[in-house]
């Protein structure tokens, strides 16, 4: 199967992307199909995956960012059936390294894939951050 990357955010299946986030994603299940589409309006960039034989979005990542020097990385995913292609390499790559931002101090929160991310240089963080976590809904 052949995929393809793209940053047109016109092009996002929002469907698709609410569809994985509110049923698989282990983090922010309690945003609505209302907070997700305002994430998508706001987001500084988008970045999906998509099969080139049907169009369909098969990955799909987020970013927030001050345009300047400061970015998050957010709502990393890639579909179940299409991992173990090297698919969420080519997203965080096209977000990081091919993008606006590669000069940028990038952040995330995750529970999983550090060694993905470690190939883009993520680390725990130094004595340089402080993290407030979130109160309680």
């Amino acid at each position: 199967m052949e995929y393809e990357f793209d940053d047109n955010p016109e092009r996002v299946d929002r469907d698709a992307v609410w569809q994985w986030l509110s049923t698989e994603a282990y983090w922010g299940r309690w945003r609505t199909r209302t907070d997700v589409e305002a994430q998508l309006d706001s987001a500084w960039r988008v970045v999906a995956a998509y099969r080139r034989d049907t169009g369909e979005l098969v990955g799909f990542a987020r970013a927030i960012s001050d345009g300047v020097g400061f970015a998050y990385l957010a709502d990393v995913f890639v579909l179940d059936g299409h991992r173990g292609h090297g698919l969420g390499k080519g997203l965080v790559s096209l977000m990081i390294d091919e993008g606006p931002g590669p000069h940028f101090r990038w952040t995330l929160f995750t529970s999983d894939a550090h060694g993905l991310y470690r190939q883009f240089g993520f680390a725990e963080p130094d004595q340089t951050a402080l993290v407030r976590p979130a109160a309680p809904l």
